[in-house]
């Protein structure tokens, strides 16, 4: 059996991960982590592990690794679209991930890390579908309207149908009605769906990203 931890800020891409994972027999998720303080005492905890870790949590890698290696453990670096491995890579990380790579990518990285060997999936290494054969994500784009695209957008940002609501000036019945459309064009179940399928989809994770920054910026 695989003991894995998971420690990502991002709780929708963490529970997203530890869905892919759970679907697997040979792997079991012993811990989460939303902080790198928490992290490191669940190292502690559960030794003998395969540590799952997001870049953005700005650890100090020579120690970090160090720290996984006195608890019998391994580790793989999800990093964001268009980091290098190196750096990863230099400091003794055993394995390497865009945070846009495959489901069957990612539970093969993670075993052949548990199996103790080295292993990258960046991007530009068959770990993510290159943007010009995304046809799917450029259907899906194409299909959905601008509401539905800002509501695809909070989605994958983690936030709840109140709060889509609030953003949006309307009443989370609206949403609700709008998810149920969203879900009939993109053929997934619920919101986690959803947010992996966006996630997975090169062209409509960049279009969901820019119509984010745009409501960010208020326009």
């Amino acid at each position: 059996m695989n003991k894995v931890i998971l420690a990502d800020s991002q709780a929708i891409f963490r529970a997203g991960t530890a869905k892919i994972l759970a679907m697997e027999d040979d792997f079991r998720i012993i811990a989460q982590c939303a902080e790198a303080e928490r992290l490191l005492p669940a190292l502690d905890a559960f030794r003998c592990a395969t540590v799952l870790f997001a870049s953005t949590l700005k650890l100090e890698l020579p120690d970090f690794v160090e720290r996984v290696r006195a608890a019998g453990s391994r580790c793989i670096v999800i990093a964001e679209n268009g980091e290098s491995p190196l750096p990863y890579l230099s400091a003794g990380v055993q394995g390497f991930l865009h945070r846009g790579v495959s489901g069957p990518a990612l539970i093969d990285c993670v075993r052949r890390v548990a199996a103790g060997e080295r292993n990258v999936r960046a991007a530009g290494i068959g770990a993510v579908q290159p943007p010009d054969e995304d046809l799917v994500g450029a259907r899906v784009r194409d299909r959905l309207t601008p509401k539905e695209m800002k509501i695809v957008a909070l989605i994958v940002q983690g936030c709840k149908n109140k709060e889509i609501a609030m953003r949006l000036g309307t009443t989370e019945q609206v949403i609700k009605n709008y998810l149920r459309s969203i879900y009939d064009k993109t053929g997934v179940s619920d919101r986690l769906e959803l947010a992996l399928f966006t996630i997975h989809h090169r062209i409509l994770a960049e279009a969901a990203a820019a119509v984010g920054e745009l409501m960010m910026q208020g326009t």
